[in-house]
């Protein structure tokens, strides 16, 4: 499974799995302002199966996705150590690859990663808005899904759903991820082995209605080096509504990594 990718800069690799039904786009558009400020990354934004314009193939559970991440590190890595950021269900899946491979990923950052696959097992607080502005809702399209999750509805936040998000959403094999989504849960739970001793990052939205802040505050024991933090004023696309935030506390991430 040849997985559909793009990549900037050089140096140390820094793998990027975007999260269930967008596509490479919702992590570049928040990770390349940070990255462009600091040299000597090698930035690898892969699109998971079935979505973006990764085939899905027979896949049919996240073990299927898995194997197919496993073999574009070897590929595209090898070896050689690297970084690892994951946003919601790719938060899971990175998980999944710091129990693989604790040794070859010298750090692990997550966005609003899921904690509990399944909604019904979630500590999720209510949906609500924060932060407007006049005309924004006037200025949406027909079909539009940005009010769903949106936290922060401003004209910022619409133009970076608009970019990152809504492109990925667009063109998801939905009949594909219905058939994965049947096998969700990875085999191998991922903090079923050792605790990850690499510097870690776990931000969450304080507003987060889709995979919540509390349940993974439960992983820490399992990350010791984790900074957790929980953002007031942010949901699901966190990295949207608290953009100066999100970017410090990767940049500091980032420094804490290098440390090592």
């Amino acid at each position: 499974m040849a997985l559909h990718f793009v990549s900037h800069g050089d140096g140390v690799p820094v793998l990027a799995l975007h999260g269930w039904t967008p596509d490479h786009r919702l992590m570049t558009g928040c990770l390349e302002p940070v990255f462009s400020q600091l040299p000597g990354y090698r930035r690898l934004y892969p699109d998971l199966p079935g979505m973006g314009q990764s085939p899905a193939g027979d896949i049919d559970s996240s073990d299927g996705i898995m194997a197919a991440l496993r073999a574009f590190i070897d590929e595209q890595i090898g070896d050689e150590p690297f970084l690892l950021i994951g946003e919601s269900y790719g938060g899971y899946l990175a998980r999944g690859l710091v129990a693989e491979r604790p040794s070859q990923i010298r750090g692990l950052a997550m966005i609003c990663p899921t904690g509990q696959l399944w909604h019904k097992d979630r500590k999720l607080p209510e949906h609500v808005v924060l932060r407007t502005e006049p005309g924004v809702l006037e200025s949406l399209e027909e079909g539009e899904d940005f009010t769903d999750l949106a936290v922060v509805q401003t004209s910022a936040a619409l133009a970076a759903y608009r970019s990152d998000v809504a492109p990925g959403l667009a063109v998801a094999d939905t009949a594909a991820m219905d058939r994965i989504q049947k096998n969700w849960a990875l085999t191998t739970a991922p903090e079923s082995g050792p605790p990850y001793d690499g510097p870690s990052l776990i931000m969450c939205g304080r507003q987060d209605a889709v995979t919540g802040y509390e349940d993974l505050y439960e992983l820490l024991p399992h990350y010791p080096r984790a900074t957790y933090a929980v953002l007031d004023i942010a949901g699901h696309n966190l990295q949207l509504e608290q953009p100066a935030l999100f970017g410090a506390l990767v940049a500091e991430w980032l420094q804490r990594v290098q440390l090592v």
